[in-house]
């Protein structure tokens, strides 16, 4: 945890919120979900008016793409590897043994709950600090003009632009309740004769996160 509170550039008072924050829920009912809710919250709120302080003549429409683009999983797990989050989560059995620490999903709500973690043992000042210190380059290479498509979008182009059959994505299982829930997709790729299942706490997470892998395929053939 020292090694952590030197990357993220912050020293905790209360030690026991960062431990909480790296705690996943497989570890019981003591676990970082609460503040996930919170720093995705928070997250959301600094990066919007980052955003929005930067680039002072860009639409509402263009700021929630760029804001989208940021807080995306896919960032926040490029963001958990910086920090070598992966080597401080606290998993139960199950998820340690499958090799829950390499999930993105699990990072990426990790580096969240510790943002909601630096909020409760601080302030909002100090965490927009942490927060944008962290996605200083992010914010840096960002420009209105770059091409924002989601992974579902840019699969689907992709696969027209070879005149191939469109994804098939199907719910085949959800596991919780309510804001707890995963859900597991499945992608099919017909003319690649290619699937990927991926989980995620909502369908569009776990869409997103099929087309992403199954892009990384197609292009790496």
């Amino acid at each position: 945890m020292k090694k952590l509170q030197k990357k993220i550039n912050y020293q905790f008072k209360d030690l026991s919120l960062l431990k909480l924050a790296l705690t996943h829920c497989s570890m019981g009912k003591n676990n970082n979900e609460r503040l996930e809710f919170l720093g995705d919250s928070i997250l959301g709120v600094i990066i919007s008016k980052e955003l929005y302080q930067r680039f002072p003549n860009i639409d509402e429409g263009k700021l929630s793409r760029l804001r989208s683009h940021l807080v995306r999983d896919q960032t926040l797990t490029q963001l958990s590897a910086g920090l070598e989050l992966s080597n401080s989560l606290i998993l139960g059995f199950g998820e340690l043994k499958s090799g829950g620490y390499r999930r993105e999903s699990i990072q990426a709500d990790a580096i969240e709950a510790i943002f909601g973690a630096v909020l409760l043992d601080s302030n909002f000042e100090t965490t927009s600090t942490v927060v944008l210190d962290l996605f200083e380059m992010l914010l840096n290479n960002i420009s209105p003009d770059d091409s924002l498509k989601d992974p579902k979008t840019q699969l689907q182009e992709y696969l027209q632009k070879y005149g191939n059959v469109l994804p098939k994505y199907e719910l085949t299982d959800t596991i919780g309740k309510d804001h707890n829930a995963i859900f597991t997709i499945n992608c099919l790729l017909k003319d690649q004769n290619l699937q990927v299942s991926q989980s995620a706490k909502s369908i569009k997470k776990a869409e997103q996160s099929c087309a992403q892998t199954l892009l990384k395929k197609l292009k790496e053939s």
